[in-house]
């Protein structure tokens, strides 16, 4: 059976990425279907690098603001859901796919997969866990080893590896798992969103694999390093949080956000100073109000 397939594609102000990424999903071996972008608000020339590009099956959604990563992945996967797409495979627009990415990706029969990232220099650079504890309350980080701390090479990865979470850059799901899980949760905004998806996938039953041979190239060096103090670390708490409250399997580790936020205030005068304390005190109130799961029907 030949499955149809669409790209899903979130960009917000990366316009000169964006263009070396469609170049990219243009020389795809096996082209995509549709190529679904999600331009978040921007206000540099991603409008015009879009309205040049001749990629077959582009499809432009512009939002009238800025949804997060998290906003354009939901938009842009119920838009291929609605329009009926058996695979729909989503990616950030910083990451250009080998030729042969896709074909190697369609290859095989499973429900979730995830295309293996590399940098520039071929050097191996995913970071998806391997191992994501969720049953240790003293673990501070629940994310205990990835492919690239397991294996540290391509060439020494087996054909497929299990993961236990995801990034959404170049992960593939069919639309059963939509129908079992419903679409990804838009209230994370940016951080922990694919995290939380693959969650809830895991929790239905779904097994995630990694797919050695599936290249995805960065064009940019991998950074998770992020001022704690800035607007963007609130997400980071917050959304670490979240998933605490949502998927701790025991007391202890969803009483552990508490613990962390505590942690926080007490080192603020050495560490992090008032603002990081603030938005760790604003995290954990906001994720309590998380702690629900979206719809399985949210589709």
């Amino acid at each position: 059976m030949t499955e149809s397939v669409a790209i899903v594609v979130v960009t917000y102000n990366r316009a000169d990425l964006l263009a070396v990424m469609l170049e990219g999903l243009g020389r795809l071996q096996r082209a995509a279907d549709a190529v679904i972008v999600v331009d978040n608000a921007s206000t540099d020339h991603t409008a015009e690098v879009l309205q040049a590009s001749g990629l077959a099956g582009l499809q432009v959604v512009t939002s009238p603001e800025n949804l997060g990563g998290a906003g354009g992945f939901h938009l842009g996967t119920r838009i291929a859901y609605e329009q009926g797409f058996d695979r729909i495979w989503l990616m950030d627009d910083d990451v250009v796919p080998a030729p042969d990415c896709l074909a190697v990706l369609l290859a095989q029969d499973e429900d979730c997969l995830m295309a293996v990232r590399e940098n520039t220099d071929g050097s191996l650079i995913e970071l998806a866990a391997t191992r994501f504890n969720l049953t240790n309350p003293l673990a501070i980080k629940p994310k205990q080893a990835s492919v690239l701390t397991e294996f540290g090479s391509r060439e020494a990865m087996p054909a497929k590896v299990r993961l236990e979470n995801v990034a959404f850059e170049g992960f593939m799901l069919r639309r059963r798992v939509i129908d079992a899980i419903g679409l990804p949760d838009a209230s994370f905004f940016i951080f922990y969103d694919d995290v939380d998806f693959a969650l809830r996938a895991r929790r239905a039953g779904f097994d995630i694999w990694a797919i050695r041979d599936a290249r995805l190239v960065r064009q940019l060096d991998f950074s998770q390093q992020h001022d704690l103090s800035s607007w963007k670390g609130f997400y980071m708490y917050r959304n670490l949080f979240a998933v605490h409250f949502r998927y701790g399997e025991n007391v202890l580790v969803r009483l552990k956000p508490w613990l962390i936020t505590l942690m926080v205030v007490l080192l603020s005068p050495v560490r992090g100073g008032r603002s990081e304390a603030g938005n760790a005190i604003s995290a954990l109130r906001d994720a309590r109000g998380m702690r629900s799961l979206p719809p399985a029907g949210d589709a």
